[in-house]
């Protein structure tokens, strides 16, 4: 195989693995609602950004999957490019506590591991709800990786939960900390009545059904923090349906299913593989 600059991770790494899968759509979603009840995490982003004006929303959402692909596939040169942009834009900015009037960084380490952390446990549960094939050694590997990720924006990734443990141990930490501010339930609410550009109307009627399935994936307790049932009859609906739309998109041919950028991962994963195979053989 060639000497190559596969960024972050590469070839063999369980982030290409799981990464490309279409499922995985539900899981960047996911992460959104997580994420927004962090209330300060929530305040710095709605104060600091387009998200809650609803003609604006969609370029910044285009500018998050932008990053996200970026560091998923892009080169180390390309990953400090945008890291670079992101960690000094945070720094600039700051948030008004709406509880206590104090003011804040938006780059606090809290802050930041708390978006790390959310996007983490979203990929993989959606993941593995969905019928990715991934061992619990798989799933420790997919943690420990994005702590390199977690350093693009700025965190120490010796502070980084590695490991499922380290990262359920993390939630239970947090939970008492946070709740559901109005700016994240307005978000929630506009989730299943988005403002979409006229090109993207189809989406607009799917979008109760998706906001549904998104709710359903989220950890119990944070349904109920939303508001919402928090009922062990959802979880299985909600990972039934995942079942049902990862084997659906597998019934599509490769060429199709798949990103320009997945598509060259799964190449090369694979050549890594036989290659692997070849020396064992050799040797």
């Amino acid at each position: 195989m060639r000497d190559e600059d596969y960024g972050l991770f590469g070839p063999g790494s369980v982030t290409w693995r799981v990464m490309g899968e279409p499922v995985l759509m539900v899981g960047g979603i996911r992460a959104l609602l997580l994420q927004a009840l962090h209330p300060r995490s929530m305040w710095g982003t709605a104060q600091n950004s387009e998200l809650m004006d609803p003609d604006a929303a969609w370029a910044r959402l285009g500018r998050t999957v932008e990053f996200v692909r970026v560091r998923t596939y892009g080169t180390h040169e390309e990953v400090e490019r945008v890291g670079r942009r992101v960690r000094k834009l945070h720094s600039k900015l700051t948030g008004l506590d709406m509880r206590t009037g104090e003011t804040f960084r938006v780059d606090e380490v809290e802050n930041l591991l708390w978006v790390h952390m959310g996007e983490v446990d979203s990929y993989l549960d959606v993941a593995r709800r969905a019928g990715v094939r991934l061992s619990d050694a798989d799933a420790d590997a997919f943690v420990d990786e994005q702590r390199r990720a977690a350093e693009v924006v700025g965190l120490d990734p010796a502070g980084v939960p590695s490991s499922v443990a380290e990262m359920k141990a993390y939630y239970e930490e947090m939970r008492p900390k946070i709740w559901a501010c109005r700016e994240a339930r307005v978000g929630l609410r506009r989730m299943f009545n988005p403002n979409v550009p006229r090109q993207m109307l189809p989406l607009k009627l799917a979008a109760p059904g998706i906001g549904l399935l998104v709710v359903s994936t989220l950890p119990r307790w944070a349904r109920r923090m939303y508001g919402m049932p928090g009922l062990p009859t959802s979880d299985l609906a909600a990972t039934l349906t995942l079942k049902g739309l990862y084997r659906t998109t597998h019934v599509l041919p490769e060429r199709l299913r798949y990103t320009p950028d997945a598509k060259r991962a799964r190449a090369l994963t694979r050549a890594h593989q036989e290659n692997n195979v070849d020396l064992s053989i050799a040797s």
